[in-house]
C-alpha cells in the first residue's frame, strides 16, 4: 500500500512538471511593434536581425511613409501600437517629441556631435542623401538625351517621363523642395515646381517611389535616394545617378522610443541593439555617409566626393510653412 502511494505521489509530481513546461513553452511572446519608413532591405535586415538576437521576442515592423508615422504618433498619443519608431526623418521626430522617451542612458558620443539631438529623445540613424536617377533604356527609347539641370527637366519632351515623391508625404520629397528654395530663393522654387509638375508622370507617397518606377520601366528620369539607387545598380538594374549643379539635397533619420513603452525592458533592450549594433550596420551596408566619430565606411558603387546641397533652415516650423504652400501633389 505505501508502494503504491509512492507510485501516485511520484506520479502527481511528474504530472505537474510536465504541466508546468507546457504551460512555460505554450506561453505568449512579448511582442514588440516598430513602425519604420525605411526600405525594404533595410527593413528586412532590421527584423530579420532582431529576431535572430532575440528569439524570445514577437517582433512586429510597420512600414509608412514619414508623414503618416508622425500623424499617427501625435493623433493617438500614448494609445498608439508603436513601441520603437524607426528610420523616420528628424522634423517629424521632433514633431512627435512629446510622446517620446528621454533616453538617459544611451550613449551618444560615438556619434558626430552635430547631428545629436538636444533633447535626447531620438538617436541619430543615417544620412539621407538624394540625386537625379535615370533609367538610360527609356531615354534611349524615347530619343532622349540625359538631362544635366534642373531647367532641363521642364522640357516638354520629358512629359509623364518623370517621377518625384510628394514632399507633403514623404521626407526624400521634402529635401529637393528645401534645397531648392534654399539656392534659388522661394518664389522662384515654387513657380518652378509649378511648370515642373506639367511633366511629372506621379508624386509618390515615398521616396522610394522613383526608383521603383524607373526599375518598371515607367519613367525616364527619378528625383529619389542615392542608397537606394545604387543598391538597386548593384543588383544589376540598370540606372544611372546624376547631380545637378546645386548639389545632393539630404535630411537626417532616427530612431525612437515611445514614452508609453519605455518602461518595459524587452522594448528598451531591442533598442538599444537596434540603435547601436543595426545602426551601425545599417551605415555600413547602405548609408555610407558619415555619421560616426570614427567609422566612415565603403559602399560599393556609391559616389564619392559628393557635393551637399544647401539644406539651411531645415526646422519643423519652416517645414510646415512650405508645405502649407504645397499643392502640386
Amino acid at each position: 500500500m505505501k508502494t503504491l502511494r509512492k507510485i501516485i505521489a511520484v506520479l502527481c509530481v511528474c504530472a505537474a512538471l510536465l504541466s508546468l513546461v507546457a504551460c512555460q513553452s505554450g506561453e505568449k511572446k512579448k511582442s514588440i511593434v516598430i513602425w519604420t519608413s525605411g526600405e525594404d532591405y533595410k527593413n528586412e535586415y532590421y527584423l530579420t536581425s532582431l529576431k535572430e538576437k532575440f528569439p524570445e521576442y514577437d517582433f512586429t515592423l510597420e512600414y509608412m511613409n514619414s508623414s503618416t508615422i508622425a500623424a499617427k504618433v501625435t493623433e493617438e498619443g500614448n494609445n498608439c501600437s508603436a513601441d520603437i519608431i524607426c528610420s523616420e526623418e528628424y522634423g517629424y521626430l521632433y514633431k512627435c517629441e512629446e510622446y517620446l522617451a528621454e533616453l538617459k542612458d544611451f550613449d551618444f558620443s560615438p556619434f558626430l556631435p552635430e547631428i545629436v539631438p538636444d533633447n535626447h529623445k531620438f538617436t541619430p540613424e543615417l544620412k539621407n542623401g538624394g540625386c537625379i536617377i535615370i533609367n538610360p533604356d527609356v531615354l534611349a527609347a524615347k530619343g532622349l538625351k540625359a538631362p544635366e539641370s534642373y531647367q532641363d527637366l521642364l522640357d516638354l519632351a520629358y512629359k509623364g517621363l518623370i517621377s518625384m515623391p510628394s514632399p507633403a508625404s514623404s521626407g526624400t520629397g521634402y529635401m529637393f523642395l528645401r534645397q531648392l528654395v534654399n539656392e534659388w530663393g522661394e518664389e522662384e522654387a515654387f513657380a518652378y515646381f509649378e511648370k515642373f509638375s506639367e511633366n511629372v508622370l506621379q508624386y509618390t507617397s515615398s521616396g522610394s517611389g522613383p526608383v521603383n518606377a524607373l526599375k518598371q520601366g515607367e519613367v525616364a528620369v527619378g528625383l529619389g535616394m542615392t542608397s537606394q539607387a545604387v543598391v538597386e545598380i548593384n543588383e544589376g538594374v540598370n540606372l544611372q545617378i546624376l547631380f545637378f549643379e546645386e548639389g545632393s539635397p539630404y535630411s537626417m533619420y532616427g530612431n525612437a522610443v515611445l514614452a508609453k513603452s519605455a518602461s518595459r525592458p524587452e522594448v528598451m533592450e531591442a533598442f538599444n541593439y537596434l540603435a547601436t549594433e543595426l545602426c551601425r550596420g545599417d551605415n555600413e551596408k547602405y548609408f555610407p555617409d558619415q555619421i560616426y566619430k570614427d567609422f566612415a565606411p565603403k559602399v560599393e558603387g556609391f559616389p564619392t566626393n559628393i557635393h551637399y546641397g544647401n539644406m539651411a533652415n531645415d526646422t519643423l516650423a519652416e517645414k510646415e510653412r512650405l508645405l502649407s504652400k504645397w499643392s502640386f501633389s
